[in-house]
């Protein structure tokens, strides 16, 4: 079997490796709250969420429950928003798979938040009455 050549894009080894991919994430970030008018309602909630996650009553992993649910809807955004760039860069024009694919997105979105909404509840009910 041929050994492909390595491609220019491919990533480096060891701590370099990693500290590379932790810049890219946090330009990942910083290009999420810049251009995401999504993410950037989120993040507010998450951010409270997870001080009154802290401050209740609970359990640690009832805490960690209902942060992590936070940050899962977050996560979901985040990758909605790639599938979306990825749409808009291949093409602007109106296409039937273009459309799906950013439905699908949202359609993931929707079920992270229902999915927090329903671990809030539950966690909540449960403490509480």
């Amino acid at each position: 079997i041929m050994e492909q050549p390595a491609s220019q894009f491919k990533s480096k080894s060891g701590m370099q490796r990693i500290f590379a991919a932790f810049g890219y994430s946090m330009e990942g970030l910083k290009a999420a709250w810049q251009h995401e008018h999504a993410f950037r309602q989120e993040v507010p909630v998450v951010v409270i969420g997870t001080i009154v996650a802290l401050s209740l009553p609970i359990s640690s992993f009832q805490k960690l429950l209902l942060i992590a649910v936070l940050l899962f809807v977050l996560l979901i955004e985040l990758l909605n928003s790639a599938i979306e760039a990825v749409v808009d860069r291949v093409s602007l024009e109106r296409h039937p798979l273009s459309k799906r694919a950013k439905d699908l997105g949202s359609a993931a979105v929707l079920l992270a938040v229902l999915i927090a909404i329903a671990a809030w509840a539950v966690v909540l009910y449960n403490r509480f009455y």
